[in-house]
């Protein structure tokens, strides 16, 4: 299973050569088609640019398109995610994450700033039995298949019956995608920080969480982990909703 076509955002106000490699790198391992987005307003002088930065990294190596728009960069990611199944972006984009995986129906890969590459060996999955955390890991699979270490988190103050059966339910889903996980639960009475410390020790390359599992306009997932990894710039983070 592989992504087919995927869209990267360039942000004009920023260097666009490390996203534009990550991105060439993950669609070439990929076999996808990589679509280049630059939205602006009358930057056309830096647009044609990043338009030039972006076809010649790309050339020889990748099938490419190049789109540009006139309009707000969260708007454009927004629509022309209609084109692909995988949306990415730099850390710190002037294009909304939050906005952008709330609105346009696809995941969202947020590289970490200055990132280059997107390393897939080690995956964390932050787990809590939401519609929003199923539809991340199904959405993942491609990445989560080629990963040799994947850790199935699930965090809580006293870990019931059901949420220890529902993580192994998880672990068996994945297997059968041929994705070997190991299943982690985790007592802590701040599910935030027990879920985030295993994060920092785990050296995860990519974590993947369902976004705003709870409520969309109250409580973000895990009580605060979608809001906090939406907001940082170091880590690679997916998320599907």
């Amino acid at each position: 299973m592989f992504y087919q076509s995927i869209l990267v955002n360039l942000d004009i106000e920023r260097p666009v050569e490390p996203i534009t490699e990550a991105a060439v790198d993950l669609a070439s391992r990929s076999g996808a088609r990589l679509i280049g987005l630059c939205a602006a307003g009358t930057l056309a002088e830096r647009m044609e640019e990043a338009r030039a930065t972006f076809l010649h990294l790309a050339a020889n190596r990748i099938e490419a398109e190049w789109r540009g728009e006139t309009m707000a960069p969260t708007e454009a990611v927004v629509a022309a995610a209609r084109v692909a199944d995988l949306v990415l972006m730099a850390a710190g984009d002037r294009a909304d994450p939050a906005t952008v995986v709330l609105r346009a129906g696809r995941p969202l890969l947020v590289v970490g700033s200055d990132c280059d590459t997107i390393a897939t060996r080690k995956i964390v999955i932050g787990w809590k039995d939401t519609r929003e955390a199923r539809r991340a890991i199904a959405d993942a699979l491609p990445l989560l298949s080629v990963a040799y270490d994947v850790a199935v988190v699930s965090v809580s103050p006293e870990p019931a019956p059901a949420e220890r059966q529902s993580l192994s339910d998880i672990v068996s889903y994945l297997a059968r995608h041929n994705v070997k996980a190991r299943p982690q639960m985790i007592k802590s009475a701040d599910e935030t920080i027990g879920f985030l410390q295993f994060v920092d020790e785990s050296d995860a390359d990519i974590v993947v969480t369902g976004a705003y599992g709870h409520s969309r306009l109250r409580e973000w997932v895990f009580g605060g982990i979608t809001g906090l990894l939406l907001e940082e710039n170091t880590r690679t983070r997916f998320l599907s909703c």
